[in-house]
């Protein structure tokens, strides 16, 4: 027998490798697992941290006592921040804080099934974070129905100790469900709320960009959405103060920012 049929059949019957083999087959797939079970963890992460910043600005700015103003807010939007950290919210989320009241102005009430329901508006709304993102639950709007981003919902840009020249409209501000006018609550349609009179609801609504870790074949890139509301508590003036800040620190919707 040559050498090299000898080798042959040794090679043949050789079973050294055979463990070795099994794990670069096995270790594939748990590896896939594994991977795939860190991104799932991620996600849930993600989703639960987005829904505690919506529930603390909610419910800070409820807290706010007596009247609040700019500084206020942005004390709240920077709170959101740091606890949003550890998953960039600022640089792929949205913050959008509402104030939403009972009208004061008729009409006061909408009759649904033979029961007159307050009627509510939005008198301002803040945001932030760098997503390019607005609110689907409507915004401030002149008597004029134009759209207010820019913060001069109650005073002057120019001149924030002055009253605005085109402060929103009660009868224009109308709430949102979906893409329908909801002039008596505010929310989704199985998720929605209304002030009571004398007070108002601070809503919050959420929109972040989740980005996977490590591909996007398992989850992918989604958009995280939420939404919560607050009851104000011990506060009678609901106007947004300026506060002693310029208008270019304003919080205001026409701003994306970290």
């Amino acid at each position: 027998m040559t050498p090299a049929r000898h080798w042959l059949r040794r090679l043949r019957h050789d079973a050294s490798g055979i463990a070795l083999t099994e794990f670069a087959l096995y270790m594939v797939p748990a590896l896939f697992l594994g991977l795939a079970g860190l991104e799932t963890v991620n996600y849930v992460i993600a989703n639960v941290r987005v829904g505690q910043i919506a529930m603390a600005t909610a419910d800070n700015a409820a807290r706010v006592r007596d009247s609040i103003d700019e500084h206020d807010v942005n004390e709240l939007f920077i709170g959101a921040k740091l606890a949003g950290e550890g998953i960039h919210f600022a640089e792929q989320g949205r913050i959008i804080l509402s104030s939403v009241e009972p009208r004061s102005v008729a009409p006061l009430t909408t009759n649904i099934n033979g029961t007159d329901v307050p009627n509510q508006w939005i008198r301002w709304q803040r945001c932030y974070g760098m997503k390019d993102a607005s609110s689907s639950y409507g915004t401030p709007r002149t008597s004029g129905d134009g759209t207010i981003t820019d913060g001069s919902e109650a005073w002057k840009r120019s001149d924030p100790t002055k009253a605005s020249a085109a402060p929103s409209d009660q009868i224009k501000s109308v709430p949102m469900i979906g893409n329908s006018a909801s002039p008596t609550k505010i929310g989704t349609a199985t998720k929605n709320v209304a002030a009571l009179g004398g007070t108002a609801v601070m809503f919050v609504e959420i929109v972040y960009d989740y980005k996977p870790v490590f591909w996007g074949g398992l989850i992918g890139d989604r958009t995280i959405r939420d939404i919560i509301a607050f009851n104000v508590r011990q506060r009678a003036d609901q106007v947004l103060k300026p506060g002693g800040l310029a208008a270019t620190s304003w919080s205001t919707c026409s701003r994306r920012y970290v």
